[in-house]
């Protein structure tokens, strides 16, 4: 017998679940599906979400010849094969080819496709969990439409579970499925309705007097269900939730960021971007957090998993708290761009090494004035070549610490 998720898979629009931002009266996917006019598209989003189904339905109202690869094991010999049956009446309407985890096509065996794409004989949509914008030869992507798919909203899930539960009611005389296991089954899917599913049979399978229980759908529930890949699209996206958190100075959000950093496993990841952080998020708005930050990061190294959460929620905590300051950042990406644009030239012939025979003739060092032999260590003197005088890099934040010294050297500098 086919596994449930197989059996209640919706066979049409009316009965698929979720991604109402794209599929639903007046969506753009459904008058896509409805006029008959299929795009090669790119469905893009975690697993259990629909992309498979909603192939199989687009297909069915296609009326084209459908053929699903998958590319973890697909060749460029399966493709030529699709090819050859648009040769033959069997492909007279054309083929709709599905294919399954095209990131792990290579760009040659992608390129095998564009021809046939091009042309009109084959149809594509592919699926993958990457961000196809990373993982998908640039020529395909441009002849597709691209639609992400989301993780399902907790009511769709339950929608989905109770489908599932009618059915085996069907199949199984007094079954019982209380409506807390539903809940509990659908607050730990992650969003996965297949997930969900698999979760429901296993329990359905294994429980005692057709009775499922919200305490032994538990015991069938006991793996993460967060959706994290150290390798992954969602690796990025939760680092840079993670920063935009303590950069908007939330504690609590960044404590739930960094526990979910924590669950993926990727220790040098998160030492590496809060390291990042002191500098280009706080700064010099408290300049001693790079030396606190660097602390809590060696203990975690030093510590390992689990324990090194302690010190890093410290480092988190502190960042999360402490004043706010991107002068730091804003200086060294202004200073860079305009390397990038403009003709440096000479350095100033006061400031290049003057220590070898010989520079005096050269000019080298000649009229350096040594700050320290001046009131208050300061004399002024051209610093920025001739190219580049009168640029400001740096611009004080507003905030205590960067305050007093912008005041301070004002003071000094007789401004």
């Amino acid at each position: 017998m086919a596994p449930l998720a197989e059996r209640i898979r919706p066979k049409s629009l009316s009965e698929f679940f979720g991604q109402s931002h794209i599929i639903g009266k007046g969506k753009v996917l459904t008058k896509i599906i409805e006029s008959g006019n299929i795009p090669n598209m790119v469905f893009f989003g975690p697993p259990g979400t629909g992309k498979t189904t909603l192939a199989n339905i687009i297909a069915e109202r296609s009326g084209k010849r459908f053929y699903k690869l998958n590319a973890t094991n697909a060749s460029i010999k399966d493709i030529k094969d699709v090819i050859e049956d648009t040769k033959t009446l069997m492909g007279s309407k054309g083929i709709l080819l599905y294919l399954d985890e095209i990131q792990n096509f290579d760009k040659r065996r992608q390129q095998s496709l564009l021809e046939f794409i091009e042309n009109g004989t084959i149809t594509l949509i592919a699926s993958t969990a990457d961000n196809p914008y990373f993982c998908i030869y640039k020529a395909i992507l441009s002849r597709s439409l691209v639609f992400e798919f989301k993780p399902l909203k907790k009511e769709e899930v339950i929608s989905g579970i109770q489908r599932a539960v009618k059915l085996l009611k069907e199949q199984t005389a007094g079954l019982v499925c209380d409506d807390d296991a539903i809940l509990h089954i659908s607050d730990l899917s992650g969003g996965d309705l297949r997930r969900a599913i698999n979760t429901l049979e296993a329990a359905y399978s294994t429980c005692q007097d057709n009775h499922i229980t919200k305490e032994w759908a538990a015991e069938c529930l006991k793996v993460g269900v967060l959706n994290y890949d150290r390798n992954g699209d969602s690796h990025y996206d939760a680092l840079s939730y993670f920063q935009k958190c303590i950069r908007g100075s939330d504690p609590d959000a960044s404590i739930l960021a960094l526990a979910i950093l924590v669950k993926g496993g990727d220790l040098l990841s998160i030492c590496r971007r809060l390291l990042v952080i002191a500098s280009e998020d706080i700064g010099l708005a408290a300049p001693q957090g790079i030396t606190i930050v660097k602390s809590c990061v060696d203990a975690a190294l030093q510590l390992g998993f689990p324990e090194a959460g302690i010190p890093l929620a410290h480092a988190v905590l502190y960042l999360a708290t402490a004043p706010k300051s991107n002068s730091a950042v804003s200086a060294i990406y202004s200073a860079l761009g305009d390397l990038d644009t403009k003709d440096i030239g000479e350095l100033p012939a006061h400031l290049r090494d003057g220590h070898y025979a010989g520079a005096k003739h050269l000019g080298r060092m000649q009229d350096y004035k040594y700050p320290h032999d001046y009131p208050n260590n300061y004399v002024e003197q051209q610093y920025l070549p001739d190219n580049f005088k009168g640029n400001t890099y740096y611009k004080a934040g507003k905030n205590k610490m960067e305050q007093a010294a912008y005041e301070y050297w004002q003071k000094i500098k007789g401004r």
